[in-house]
């Protein structure tokens, strides 16, 4: 089982209490209607999956009922950090204190 820290909570709670939200820092169109029906598939349903470090959004549904992000390595499942949503993604440099 997962153990997922909540920012807004501090507390370290097992992932049952939560849910994924997606990926986090994903740019929203402005206007949609001035998309095209491919790029709005796209922005909808393409996501970078990527195998290593990813910036997701979760959120503490059995208890702030807040959502934040959260840096998780997709290979090992561990999660890095989380953070309160609205605040920039860490750094490369950041994240790599952080592991150690």
């Amino acid at each position: 089982m997962l153990v997922i820290r909540c920012p807004y909570c501090e507390a370290e709670r097992p992932e049952v209490e939560f849910a994924y939200g997606g990926e986090a820092h994903i740019a929203r169109p402005a206007d949609p209607s001035t998309l095209t029906d491919e790029q709005w598939k796209d922005h909808l349903f393409i996501r970078t999956n990527a195998r290593g470090t990813h910036f997701e959004r979760w959120r503490h549904v059995h208890g702030c009922g807040r959502f934040f992000n959260a840096v998780r390595d997709t290979v090992s499942d561990k999660f890095v950090t989380t953070y309160k949503a609205g605040l920039p993604r860490p750094t490369e440099a950041e994240l790599e204190g952080m592991r150690k």
